[in-house]
């Protein structure tokens, strides 16, 4: 059975790391703590004076100054890793873990979960071919020497960057290693740390060349473990839930969290505020409790996604260089259906294509399997519609040899609205006004991610209000953009009501318009 050796990289709050460490060898598994040596001493002897006694935990032989992006943070991981491999010859498993980490998961389901599959657990991605870092420096990390910690002395940092680029004073990447990068929070088997340890103490020029990379925790057990272990036996993950901003800052949990995390598909997560103490004791106590059983739903990432996305909608004020005069052209006329139940639009659309013979192009912004002709490539992917959408509309136009084009549009989708919107073409758009069952929002939400099929009820009835809000959001935005031609019908209306708009956005007599709002079962779920 898996017995796990956590590593601890901490430097404050001695209460919470020796709470963490009580808890986590109070069922059998171990940890080995590398304190700051820039932190508070009296807190270093707090911790080593409550955990004394506790033969489950040890502490690294050598402390050091730790800094951000520095090499130190790797030194000083490799120091818990000695200390923890020979105090426990019996931990199977290597966790690395921050102070700001807690389980969500029990201790006895995270002991399977590692049983269950021999293989080694850590992000890790082609440094060149992935696209792992967002924005910065890339190959300067790696192909120039790093002396200084660029957050305590950045001038240094930088001048001595420049003074390098300028001289052109470059260095080669040890020609047999293939350079990785993932996240720092892996987990590894006991023989994978074990030959890491020894490779460290044999390669002194791989060790000579991570010393002076830039965020080195990023890529030195990465590229090792890839250069050591079969493919086969390594699952490119963490198994730390972490998320983070739009700012590249982790996401922090508080109290109401507890049920997303215990439901994502993760062992542990960080990070937790410390002021959640609700949040704390309950996760606490959940890694010693036995019998535990976890609805995996893992919608976490994607409903922070929808969540923060809210209220921050976007707007390009100036036309892509491509798309200058690239109207639609002023004697064709776009008609747009925006309904969030794709499926009644369809059979609308379906209804007016075989009463008018108005060539129709359904959801072609959401589904990539929306049936379309060859258009030379642009309509291969969704993101090469959105981008060259001007362009795919008039290719449409010219491939239907038609002055009029029906097309179908979420109303998510309100960038597209405005774009066309603003075209010289003639634009119509069409609002189908539904009804939405808790049924069919539940149903939404599993469609876009933001629920699993092991979403618990207590989730779903808390994510229901937040979907209604956006769908009344998406409503109130398309009839405050004021489009000159909108109209709408409406499920609460007859279809004699609703004969009348259809008859207006189409441009057709009221008989074939009430022919079309008779569509059978129009509205139905």
């Amino acid at each position: 059975m898996a017995k796990i050796a956590f590593i601890l990289l901490c430097h404050k709050d001695p209460e919470a790391i020796i709470q963490q460490a009580e808890r986590l060898t109070a069922v059998g598994d171990y940890m080995a703590i590398h304190f700051d040596a820039r932190a508070k001493p009296e807190h270093f002897a707090q911790i080593k004076a409550a955990l004394k006694d506790n033969p489950n935990v040890t502490f690294s032989r050598k402390r050091i100054k730790c800094g951000w992006g520095a090499w130190s943070l790797v030194q000083a991981t490799l120091y818990a890793l000695e200390a923890a491999v020979e105090a426990f010859p019996r931990a199977t498993h290597f966790y690395m873990l921050s102070g700001d980490c807690m389980a969500i998961k029990s201790a006895e389901y995270a002991h399977a979960f590692l049983d269950a599959n021999d293989i080694d657990y850590i992000e890790s991605f082609d440094y060149f071919e992935s696209d792992w870092i967002k924005t910065g420096f890339k190959e300067e990390r790696l192909i120039y020497r790093h002396f200084f910690n660029e957050r305590t002395h950045k001038k240094l940092f930088y001048s001595a960057f420049n003074v390098q680029k300028k001289l052109g004073l470059t260095r080669e990447i040890p020609q047999d290693m293939q350079i990785q990068i993932g996240s720092q929070w892996w987990c590894l088997r006991r023989r994978t740390v074990e030959w890491t340890l020894e490779f460290t103490r044999k390669r002194k020029d791989v060790m000579r060349f991570f010393k002076t990379t830039w965020i080195p925790d990023e890529t030195f057990f990465q590229t090792l473990v890839r250069h050591l272990v079969p493919e086969k036996e390594i699952e490119a993950r963490t198994l730390t839930f972490l998320m983070f901003s739009d700012y590249g800052m982790p996401v922090t949990f508080y109290n109401d969290h507890y049920d997303l995390l215990l439901s994502q598909d993760f062992l542990f997560a960080r990070k937790i505020s410390p002021e959640a103490t609700e949040l704390k004791d309950r996760l606490g106590k959940l890694y010693a409790e036995e019998d535990q059983s976890f609805q995996i739903s893992n919608e976490g990432a994607g409903l922070f996604k929808f969540l923060t996305e809210r209220g921050r909608i976007g707007r390009r004020f100036a036309p892509r260089f491509w798309e200058t005069e690239a109207t639609l052209g002023r004697d064709r006329e776009l008609l747009i259906v925006v309904c969030k139940k794709w499926h009644v639009a369809k059979r609308l659309v379906d209804s007016i294509k075989h009463g008018t013979n108005i060539p129709v192009a359904e959801y072609i912004f959401n589904e990539e399997d929306t049936p379309l002709p060859d258009l030379g490539g642009i309509q291969t992917t969704l993101s090469k519609r959105h981008r060259h959408r001007r362009a795919l509309m008039r290719m449409l136009f010219e491939y239907f040899e038609t002055n009029r084009l029906i097309v179908c549009i979420d109303p998510g989708n309100f960038y597209l609205l405005d774009d066309f919107g603003s075209d010289r073409s003639g634009t119509r758009i069409l609002e189908i006004d539904c009804n939405y069952t808790d049924e069919f929002l539940i149903g939404h939400s599993k469609r876009i991610g933001l629920a699993g099929e092991q979403t618990s009820e207590d989730t779903l009835q808390r994510l229901l209000p937040t979907i209604r809000n956006e769908i009344a959001f998406e409503k109130d935005r398309l009839h405050d953009a004021k489009f000159g031609s909108l109209f709408s019908i409406k499920e609460s209306d007859s279809a004699q009501e609703n004969a009348a708009p259809l008859a207006n956005f189409l441009g057709v007599s009221l008989e074939k318009a009430q022919q079309i709002a008779d569509t059978p079962h129009l509205f139905a779920d």
